[in-house]
């Protein structure tokens, strides 16, 4: 990773990263940063590809709960302190077992053409019994079918030879579409059952193509909803190899700011994606300059769930293992709310919040600790 390459990208944002007072700004200068790329992004990935389900779009709107509402007036809390060093990368995956619900109820749509396709367990089903699926999909009109449908496919998706099938029959294109879908259920349904798919090497480069898509669900759906839930585990197998890094570019600060609003489950899925992408050398320009809560630095504490704490310690290690050059350093230091000053400059807590939390009651957390800190 060339350090160069972080200056140019610093002046380009300088009249905005000077302005920051707080989490809520921050995450509008997100918003004013990434929005019309976003949008430019998911158009053109639709385009270049295949487009959605009958050139549907859905409008969402913002819910009192969302996560904007949530930052909205949240303070930054300013920070002191010195530095601390490097653990080893980590890569997370997910994967969605076998839903176990059974489809005994005869749909009265036509959706399960066939009693042999209804009564077979996910493991057994043939390429032929895929295809049907993915036809009747297509063709339903009913929510409850379509959610039914899904439910199938991503449990048959968790089984790799059904992986390479679904994308043969030109399944993903078809399976994504309905990321747009009206319907929460259907939206969440879509997400677990490419969670599934995404195991697949392969199926990544198809559907990398929707990730902005993914990135607006997490946006504009409620804080610690299950859709928040689904779309960041999709996240996590997607970021686990770099096939689609340079499309989570401009969202690390949307990751770091659910660390401070969001539930345990939420916290440790935005983990997995962060620290996923900060094993890849040529994000870290990005991730240093990114644009973060300084509230996040107070996650480091005796009082953090164990499961959260070691993820985050895996986070700070890895951006550890990044040096700056000095005229870098002091270009960063100068932004008073990216990353680097708030975890990474001799001027944050972070050091000695660590240092307090070699005291802390769980081995593997204490362990983590001393190797960040050797």
């Amino acid at each position: 990773m060339g350090e160069s390459s972080v200056v140019p990208k610093l002046g380009n944002m300088k009249a905005l990263l000077g302005i920051i007072a707080g989490a809520g700004a921050s995450y509008g200068i997100y918003k004013l940063v990434t929005g019309e790329v976003f949008k430019k992004n998911k158009k053109s990935a639709t385009r270049e590809h295949y487009p959605t389900r009958g050139n549907q779009q859905i409008e969402v709107t913002l819910q009192p709960g969302s996560l904007l509402a949530k930052l909205s007036g949240l303070d930054l809390v300013r920070n002191r302190g010195v530095e601390s060093q490097n653990v080893s990368g980590k890569s997370y995956v997910e994967t969605c077992p076998p839903n176990k619900l059974s489809f005994h109820q005869k749909s009265h749509s036509n959706v399960f053409l066939t009693d042999d396709i209804d009564s077979k367990s996910p493991e057994t089903l043939k390429p032929e019994h895929i295809k049907t699926l993915l036809s009747c999909l297509q063709t339903s009109s009913n929510q409850t079918d379509r959610c039914r449908v899904l439910i199938t496919l991503g449990n048959a998706a968790a089984f790799t030879v059904n992986q390479d099938v679904v994308r043969e029959l030109g399944g993903l294109p078809i399976i994504a579409s309905f990321l747009s879908d009206p319907v929460a259920d259907v939206r969440l349904q879509t997400l677990n059952a490419l969670n599934n798919l995404s195991m697949n090497i392969i199926n990544q480069d198809v559907l990398k193509f929707h990730v902005p898509q993914v990135l607006e669900l997490i946006e504009t759906s409620l804080v610690n909803s299950d859709l928040q839930l689904a779309a960041l585990r999709l996240l996590t197998n997607m970021s686990a190899a770099d096939v689609c890094h340079h499309l989570l570019r401009d969202s690390i600060t949307l990751l770091l700011s659910l660390l401070v609003v969001s539930s345990q489950a939420l916290q440790i899925q935005a983990l997995k994606v962060l620290v996923n992408l900060s094993s890849n050398p040529d994000m870290m320009d990005d991730i240093v300059q990114a644009q973060v809560p300084a509230s996040v630095v107070l996650l480091f504490d005796l009082r953090t769930a164990p499961a959260v704490l070691q993820r985050l310690l895996a986070f700070a290690g890895n951006l550890k293992a990044w040096t700056p050059s000095s005229q870098v350093a002091t270009e960063l230091r100068s932004r008073q709310d990216c990353l680097y000053r708030v975890l990474l400059d001799p001027s944050s807590q972070l050091h000695s919040r660590l240092l307090s939390l070699l005291s802390h009651p769980d081995e593997e957390v204490r362990a983590d600790v001393a190797n960040v800190l050797s």
